[in-house]
């Protein structure tokens, strides 16, 4: 339905407005983006925390199963020591027995066999016992090694979010108390900024002060270049009323744009970055009140790591 209002709004655009069809397309096609690259890291995230569940609970089954075959084997080996006790007795009646007919011999040599026949097979099927066990231990080690390696890059990857986060505090710390904030959530990092900070009313053009604040963050997104940028832009719920532009919709993409074409032009490849117009439909607060609408009158810096490790991980 997303999608139909959104191609929907580009055709009505494209017929009533000077904005070229290929600036939509683009729009579109990023959006498209946002959304299919939102979807993977929700997946990739409870794909990743369903598998170290699975992975957990089959080590809880293999130590289960590794207890229970030891305790096997010590039952086979009491087992072998108790036949060799009687084939013990035997091979020494074997010896009394000698001068004894030789039906009663030929009875005793029967049993013998029997006996020698029945810890063969004991021992066979302790050597494959011991084989399986080995087997198993090799397994749920290599699945131990597995998920040490997911947990290291996890933590790897949260602790440079957080150290991600901590220079853009630093670097924004002059903005405080502005329409500023930074913090984490998901493994992300976002960056909001209330459009007091960035554009005057239905403006889409970036004020000197927030123009600085947003070169300032580019400073650090140049030096931290494995982390995607997504540029949201989020609008109230009053209705456009401008000339040039139809809606909030395109208010929202026109502001998003803005900050991406500065966060670009201050050395952030195109490549890490998607912008993205959310219109009036994700609101942080309540409409109904003149502060509630200031916060949803926003640009937000959605921060990602990079977890191409964590998916080759996985699918290895």
């Amino acid at each position: 339905m997303l999608r139909k209002i959104l191609i929907s709004i580009l055709t009505v655009s494209l017929m009533t407005s000077c904005v070229s069809k290929k600036v939509y397309t683009e729009l579109e096609n990023n959006y498209d983006k946002l959304r299919k690259a939102n979807m993977l890291l929700t997946d990739e995230n409870t794909a990743l925390s369903k598998f170290k569940t699975n992975q957990e609970e089959s080590i809880k089954q293999l130590k289960n199963s590794l207890l229970d075959l030891e305790l096997q084997r010590d039952h086979l080996k009491n087992k072998t020591v108790l036949l060799q006790s009687e084939i013990d007795k035997l091979t020494e009646s074997y010896g009394l027995l000698s001068s004894q007919s030789s039906a009663a011999l030929s009875e005793n040599a029967k049993k013998n066999q029997i006996l020698l026949a029945q810890l063969e097979e004991k021992e066979r099927q302790l050597n494959e016992e011991n084989e399986r066990l080995i087997g198993l231990q090799r397994e749920m080690n290599a699945r131990s090694s597995r998920i040490d390696e997911l947990e290291r890059l996890i933590a790897s990857k949260d602790e440079a979010m957080k150290k991600l986060k901590t220079a853009i505090s630093n670097a924004l710390a002059g903005f405080e108390g502005k329409g500023l904030t930074v913090y984490q959530k998901n493994g992300k990092v976002y960056v909001s900024m209330e459009n007091k900070l960035l554009f005057s009313s239905g403006s889409w053009a970036v004020g000197s002060e927030g123009q600085r604040a947003v070169m300032q963050l580019s400073k650090v997104l140049a030096d931290n270049k494995d982390i995607e940028v997504l540029i949201e832009g989020h609008t109230d719920n009053v209705p456009y009323t401008g000339a040039v532009i139809n809606d909030n919709w395109d208010l929202s993409v026109k502001r998003a744009t803005a900050i991406v074409r500065i966060i670009q032009d201050n050395n952030v490849s195109p490549k890490r970055i998607t912008a993205a117009g959310r219109s009036e439909y994700n609101p942080i607060d309540s409409n109904a009140s003149a502060d509630g609408k200031s916060k949803n009158r926003r640009i937000e810096i959605i921060l990602t790591p990079n977890l191409d490790e964590v998916s080759k991980l996985l699918n290895d």
